[in-house]
């Protein structure tokens, strides 16, 4: 009984324990869950302060950019009137220029042939865009609106035959136009065919070759040794001339002195002679002398025939028998 006693103590005291640990837990739980709580409304409240501060700049931004456009447009819109009245006036200058120049005649042409060079020039540097403004503000003061309403059947037909008039006008200038300009290229190419000529001839007396002087860029500067700086004079039949042959014709200059060598030594050979017996002489009968009869008086020039007899012979033989085999 007593054991029993003590095991409930001690279960009740481990209860008890247990439950002060469950209750210190759900306390340091609450603890965090409420920590947690207020830094999520902290991100919160961050995140909206950074998105009206962001949109503040965008806003001031947006402005800032409005305003620059604004202000170039306006430039833009200033210098393109100012570029117009210059223009304007520049084509009522020209126009009036022109109207002087019909009224005066030849002697005031000449003295704007300096100016209208120079103008030719500032056309030349300007761009597709200034050439097609200038066009449309001239083509406008230039063409001026008819007012057909306030004119007459008469004053219809007399405007009309103007307008024709001049259209004929333009079209043959443009005609004489178009042939100036045929007859100066046949002219220029007739020139790039004279200089052309005068080129080659100069390259050929250089020594080069007849087209080096006509391309685009000059001919290459030929050395005879990378100290002496002078240009090869040669001519170019010269210089082929040097690539010929070669090793062959060394080889068959070599070939031909050795044969001629060997020939000469061949044909200053001494005549070949019979070896003489020591002992008894074969075929020699008794009674017979040690020597024939002849042998002695030309001994040197009868083996020497003999020789040449039997070498003929041999050749005759060897003939035959190719023949036969063929």
């Amino acid at each position: 009984m007593a054991d029993a006693a003590e095991d409930a103590k001690q279960k009740e005291a481990l209860n008890g324990q247990l439950k002060e640990y469950i209750a210190e837990w759900r306390k340091t739980r609450e603890k965090e869950e409420e920590e947690l709580k207020k830094l999520k409304e902290k991100q919160a409240k961050r995140k909206e302060i950074r998105a009206e501060q962001e949109k503040k700049l965008n806003q001031s931004k947006k402005e800032e950019e409005e305003k620059l456009r604004k202000e170039e447009n306006e430039k833009k819109a200033k210098e393109a009137e100012e570029k117009k009245k210059r223009l304007e006036e520049a084509e009522t200058k020209r126009q009036e220029m022109l109207e002087a120049q019909k009224a005066g005649g030849d002697g005031k042409k000449k003295s704007v042939a300096g100016g209208d060079a120079k103008d030719a020039r500032k056309e030349m540097t300007k761009t597709k865009e200034q050439l097609e403004e200038e066009k449309k503000i001239a083509l406008s003061i230039r063409i001026k609106p008819l007012e057909v309403e306030a004119m007459d059947s008469d004053e219809l037909k007399a405007k009309a035959n103007e307008i024709f008039n001049i259209i004929v006008q333009l079209e043959t200038d443009k005609y004489d136009y178009e042939q100036r300009k045929l007859t100066q290229e046949l002219d220029l190419k007739e020139l790039k065919e004279r200089q052309k000529a005068q080129l080659r001839q100069k390259a050929l007396k250089k020594g080069l070759d007849p087209e080096a002087l006509v391309g685009k860029y000059p001919p290459m500067i030929r050395m005879y040794s990378k100290y002496e700086r002078r240009t090869d004079t040669r001519t170019y039949d010269d210089r082929k001339k040097l690539y010929e042959g070669g090793w062959e014709v060394i080889r068959a200059e070599s070939l031909d002195a050795i044969w001629k060598e060997k020939y000469e030594e061949w044909s200053k050979r001494p005549s070949k002679k019979l070896p003489k017996w020591f002992g008894e002489r074969p075929g020699k009968k008794a009674g017979d002398a040690e020597t024939p009869e002849g042998e002695e008086e030309g001994g040197d020039e009868a083996p020497a025939a003999e020789e040449e007899e039997d070498y003929e012979e041999e050749e005759e033989e060897e003939e035959e028998e190719e023949e036969e085999e063929e």
